[in-house]
C-alpha cells in the first residue's frame, strides 16, 4: 500500500471535528523536499521510523537500512538519520510499513491536526497529505522565530552583563582615584622627612669622602705591589704555558701514531678477510660446478630404485596450500625459492609503483632468506624498465627478463638448470608456469600463500 493511498482514506470523525475546533485549515502546498526539512521534523521523522524499524520483520527492511536496525535503540535515530529519511521518501514499501506499524502501535503519532505543529507537520508528511509543505513551512517558520528570539534574549541578557560590569568598573576606578590621592598625600610628607634626612647625611658624606681619599691613596700602593706579584706570576705562567704545549703536541704526535697504526692493522685485517671470502666463494662456485657437472646432486641409484612399474613419490612437484608446510620445506638443506615476481605483488599490493612493489618485496625475501637460510632468486618481467637496480638485498637474486623474453620462460630455465634431486620451489599463481615446473620435479606454491608466509617473517 503506497503513502498515497494512506492519503486517501478518509480521517476519524472526532480528529477532524477537534481540528476544526483548534486551528484552521491549512492550505496546500508542493511536496516537501524530505533531505531539506527543518531540523525539528528531521528529528521526529527519525524518531518514529526508528522506533518503527525495530519492530519490523527483516523482509520489510530495506536492503540499505539493515546495518541501521542492528544498532542500538538509542542510537538507532541518532547514527541513521539520513538513511532513514531517504528510505521514507525513496522507498514506499519502506514507508507503507512504517505507517502501518504506526496505526497500530502510534496512532498519536498520525493526527496531523495536532496542536503541536512538528507533530502534525510530520504526521501530514508521513500520511502524504496535500497541506504537508505548508505545515513544514510553519514549522520551519515557528523555528526561525524561536531561533531569533533566542538570540535577542541572548542580547538583551549580554547588554545587561556588561552594563553590570560597567558600573562595577565605574565604581572600581572612582575607588583608584581615591587611592591615588591619598598615595600622593603620603607621597609629600615622606618627601618632606627625606629632605631633613638628606641635609643630615651631608655631613656624614663629607666625612665619608674624606675616609675614601684616605683608602684610595692606600689602594693605590697596594696596586703597585699587586702589579709587580703578577707581572711575576704572569711570566712563571707563560714558561709554564710553554712546557704543557710541548707536552700536548708530543702527545697528539703519539696519538696520531697510534691511530695510523690501527688504522693500518685494520685495512690488513680487512684484506685479509677479503681475499678469505674471495677464497671461500671460489670453493663454493667449484663445488657447486662439479656437482652440477658430475650429477652428484641426484644421488646413487639402489635397488629399489630399478623396480618397474611403479613411480618414485619425488617425481613430479607438489602443489603446496599451508604456509606452515612452505616454511617447513623452506627449511630443508639446499632449497632453492624461485618466485615469479610481478605475480606475487600484483596479488599482494596492486596498489603500488611497480618500482615500489619490486623493493618492498625483495625486502621480504630478504628477511625472509636471513630466517631459513634458502637460496632465493626472484624474476621480474624487464619490459619496461629503463634501469637495472644495482643496489641488492643480501640473500636475493634479482633477475630481469631481456627484452622479447617473457618472465616465464627464465623461471623455466632456472628449474631446467637445476640438478635433478634438488629441492625447488616455484612461487606463482600462473597455471602455465606451475604445470611446467612441476612436471620438471620442483614444488609450486601459490602467490597468496608465500605472502601469507611473509606477513609473518
Amino acid at each position: 500500500m503506497s503513502p498515497s493511498a494512506h492519503a486517501e482514506e478518509p480521517e476519524a470523525p472526532g480528529l477532524r471535528a477537534a481540528a476544526g475546533a483548534t486551528r484552521p485549515e491549512v492550505e496546500p502546498g508542493p511536496p516537501a523536499d524530505w533531505r531539506e526539512l527543518p531540523e525539528p521534523v528531521r528529528l521526529r521523522l527519525t524518531e518514529l521510523a526508528a522506533e518503527a524499524l525495530g519492530k519490523m520483520s527483516r523482509l520489510d527492511v530495506p536492503q540499505q537500512l539493515r546495518p541501521v536496525a542492528k544498532f542500538a535503540p538509542a542510537k538507532r535515530a541518532r547514527l541513521g538519520a539520513t538513511a532513514l529519511l531517504s528510505a521514507l521518501q525513496d522507498s514506499p514499501p519502506f514507508r507503507t510499513a512504517t505507517l502501518e506499524w504506526l496505526r497500530e502501535y502510534r496512532p498519536d503519532a498520525l493526527n496531523p491536526n495536532d496542536e503541536d505543529s512538528v507533530s502534525a507537520a510530520t504526521a501530514a508528511l508521513l500520511l502524504g497529505e496535500a497541506s504537508a509543505t505548508s505545515r513544514v513551512r510553519l514549522v520551519a517558520k515557528n523555528a526561525a522565530e524561536t531561533a531569533l528570539r533566542a538570540e535577542r534574549d541572548a542580547v538583551i541578557a549580554r547588554n545587561q552583563r556588561l552594563e553590570a560590569e560597567l558600573t562595577q568598573l565605574q565604581t572600581e576606578l572612582k575607588a583608584a582615584l581615591q587611592a591615588v590621592d591619598d598615595a600622593r598625600h603620603e607621597r609629600e610628607d615622606e618627601l618632606v622627612k627625606l629632605r631633613g634626612r638628606l641635609r643630615e647625611q651631608g655631613v656624614v658624606l663629607k666625612q665619608a669622602r674624606d675616609a675614601a681619599e684616605m683608602a684610595r691613596a692606600e689602594a693605590e700602593r697596594a696596586n703597585a705591589r699587586r702589579d709587580e706579584e703578577l707581572a711575576s706570576l704572569t711570566a712563571q705562567l707563560e714558561r709554564e704555558r710553554q712546557r704543557a704545549a710541548t707536552e700536548r703536541s708530543r702527545a697528539e704526535r703519539a696519538v696520531a701514531d697510534a691511530e695510523t697504526a690501527r688504522q693500518s692493522a685494520r685495512e690488513a685485517r680487512d684484506a685479509d678477510e677479503v681475499r678469505l671470502k674471495l677464497l671461500v666463494d671460489t670453493l663454493d662456485g667449484a663445488v657447486a660446478g662439479l656437482r652440477r657437472e658430475l650429477s652428484l646432486g641426484s644421488g646413487t641409484r639402489r635397488p629399489a630404485d630399478q623396480l618397474r612399474g611403479a613411480r618414485s613419490a619425488g617425481e613430479g612437484g607438489a602443489q603446496v596450500r599451508d604456509p606452515a608446510a612452505l616454511d617447513r620445506l623452506l627449511g630443508l638443506p639446499g632449497v632453492h625459492l624461485i618466485v615469479d615476481g610481478y605475480n606475487v605483488t600484483k596479488t599482494g599490493y596492486p596498489e603500488l609503483v611497480l618500482a615500489d612493489q619490486r623493493d618492498r618485496l625483495v625486502q621480504q625475501l630478504g628477511a625472509l632468506a636471513s630466517r631459513t637460510s634458502a637460496e632465493v632468486t626472484v624474476v621480474f618481467d624487464g619490459a619496461g624498465v629503463l634501469a637495472v637496480p644495482t643496489a641488492a638485498v643480501r640473500g636475493v637474486r634479482v633477475l630481469f627478463s631481456k627484452r622479447g623474453v617473457l618472465a616465464d620462460d627464465v623461471i623455466r630455465e632456472l628449474v631446467a638448470a637445476e640438478p635433478s634431486g634438488r629441492p625447488l620451489v616455484v612461487a606463482t599463481s600462473d597455471r602455465a608456469v606451475v604445470a611446467s615446473v612441476r612436471a620438471s620435479g620442483a614444488h609450486s606454491v601459490a602467490s597468496a600463500t608465500l605472502l601469507t608466509l611473509l606477513g609473518r617473517v
